[in-house]
């Protein structure tokens, strides 16, 4: 078998079925890498970069291509090498490893594929019979009322956790937060308490900061340590992103100084970046992302890292279809995963691209069976989403102002 073509799809759809997350974010883009072969296997990966510069992302592919042109996938890590030492005057972390992300799994898909075996067996084999899960619920919907229809909502299709925002959100007004610490203290406590006693105790209820990729200022250490104390009788299963990814000692400090466990990472990429928080225990809980951190075998080895240090890995996946599979194939192979990340309700660059290559029982994600990571991408598919220019996301700013 040889690597004969390298090809970027670049696809806009529905950002979710979900009514509540759509007053939020109407549309999605997301960046897929197809492996052609001359035995007609195709393999198929997604970079997490394409749902916020998608433009960038078949360019980038291409100054890849020729090192992968003509080759076979007898050896993933050495073709990621050859990839990450090529980029290494630019591509160190950031861009240059997010989207070899998505092309090397691609190539994992396609040596599961002509292996006949779940990509999970080739990263190291299964490690959990199931994983709980979680609905990753974006924005705080406000007022109360809706947030608990929104939280039932979730709960009714099955899931037995859910992540809603920092602030609130209300159609018409954008997002809202407090001004001044412990205002913000205040709102996050009061919110939290009204979850915790509409769903119970046995819910698992975790908050997102967003304070890495948000609109809203971002919170300093202060004002993160008075909202970690304003939650902590609420039994949350983590507190993701209190603070933005220019701190880490900022987060070794706030960690240090809470009973609620502190999670992040989805922004970080390749081992480099990781190992600077990692070793800081700026994190409770990880959050490597199988799309973006730079390759499923980088997740790997910060899982790993993570693990040594005592500490959990809990996915990231708010890519397309690609972009969760990859992370349900990981999250399955680290052996201290403790929660996925599932979209709820998602629409057709998820359902249409895993097909039923996912399964969800009683709260819990069973591993897949397919070979490879499940996924397709048929030309009904590419037709039925052309990529519309503008449609990635990004932090609106004056002078950029994101309208869908």
């Amino acid at each position: 078998m040889k690597i004969t073509d390298v090809k970027t799809i670049l696809l806009t759809g529905p950002c979710t079925n979900d009514r509540f997350l759509r007053e939020a974010r109407g549309i999605r883009s997301a960046s897929f890498i197809e492996i052609h072969t001359d035995v007609k296997v195709v393999g198929i990966g997604e970079t997490y970069g394409g749902y916020s510069f998608p433009e960038v992302i078949p360019v980038i592919v291409d100054f890849y291509r020729p090192i992968l042109i003509g080759q076979n996938v007898d050896d993933i890590d050495v073709l990621w090498e050859r990839m990450y030492h090529c980029g290494n005057f630019w591509g160190r972390v950031g861009l240059g490893p997010i989207v070899i992300n998505g092309i090397e799994a691609a190539l994992w898909d396609l040596k599961g594929k002509l292996e006949k075996k779940p990509v999970y067996e080739l990263l190291g084999g299964c490690k959990h019979k199931k994983l709980p899960c979680y609905a990753t619920g974006g924005p705080s919907n406000y007022p109360k009322s809706k947030l608990a229809e929104k939280v039932d909502y979730y709960l009714g299709l099955g899931f037995r956790g859910f992540k809603v925002g920092a602030g609130s959100f209300e159609a018409g007004k954008d997002w809202q937060t407090p001004d001044g610490p412990d205002a913000i203290a205040e709102f996050e406590g009061d919110k939290t308490a009204f979850l915790r006693k509409h769903v119970g105790p046995d819910v698992h209820i975790l908050m997102d900061g967003h304070m890495g990729n948000s609109p809203i200022t971002p919170w300093d250490v202060n004002t993160a340590k008075k909202v970690m104390k304003a939650v902590e009788p609420y039994n949350l299963f983590l507190y993701e992103e209190p603070l933005h990814y220019t701190d880490p000692w900022g987060y070794a400090e706030l960690a240090r100084s809470t009973d609620v466990p502190i999670a992040g990472g989805e922004c970080l990429t390749a081992m480099y970046e990781w190992k600077v928080f990692v070793e800081q225990d700026c994190f409770d809980i990880g959050q490597p992302d199988a799309s973006f951190t730079g390759g499923l075998r980088e997740f790997m080895r910060v899982a790993e890292l993570l693990e040594k240090r005592g500490r959990k890995v809990a996915t990231h996946a708010w890519g397309a279809g690609g972009s969760l599979m990859q992370n349900i194939h990981c999250g399955f192979a680290a052996p201290n995963t403790c929660i996925l990340e599932i979209a709820p309700d998602y629409a057709g660059l998820h359902s249409e691209v895993i097909g039923d290559s996912l399964q969800m029982k009683d709260g819990f994600i069973l591993p897949p069976q397919a070979p490879g990571l499940g996924i397709q991408l048929t030309d009904a598919i590419k037709n039925k989403y052309p990529f519309v220019p503008g449609s990635g996301e990004f932090n609106s700013v004056p002078g950029k102002i994101l309208s869908t």
